[in-house]
């Protein structure tokens, strides 16, 4: 049995006009994909009217909140004690949101009482994957 956490929490959206805009987002993370974690949008925060779902690398949040972190679509980056910033990067912009780090640190730790870092399994879930992928030879 999978178990899947989720916090709400709010985030700002910093605009290229220095202007920030509150949005709600909802951090979630599954056991069923014990190496990301998942940040949703709702409908109306988005272009197109869709809710909207990034996915990336918990340790990747774990190092962002310390340094610098992440040199691809999604970046981790700590702004003065109290917040961190995560940018996602795509084909039509990039959009940087600020969160409370409190916030981060207090979803992050309740991620490791589900799956310890280290200990993340995905044995059974790869071999499937590389078998679909090479026409059913591992």
């Amino acid at each position: 049995m999978h178990v899947t956490l989720e916090q709400s929490t709010g985030a700002h959206l910093i605009t290229a006009a220095d202007q920030d805009i509150a949005i709600p987002a909802t951090l979630r993370y599954t056991s069923a994909d014990p190496l990301a974690v998942h940040i949703d949008f709702p409908p109306h925060t988005t272009l197109d009217g869709e809710a909207a779902t990034w996915t990336f690398a918990r340790v990747l949040l774990g190092e962002g909140l310390r340094a610098p972190a992440g040199p691809g679509t999604v970046r981790v980056r700590p702004c003065g004690a109290s917040h961190t910033y995560v940018e996602f990067h795509s084909p039509v912009g990039v959009a940087v949101l600020r969160f409370t780090t409190s916030d981060l640190y207090r979803f992050l730790a309740r991620t490791y009482t589900v799956i310890a870092p280290g200990e993340e399994t995905v044995g059974a879930e790869l071999d499937h994957g590389l078998a679909a992928l090479f026409g059913g030879r591992v």
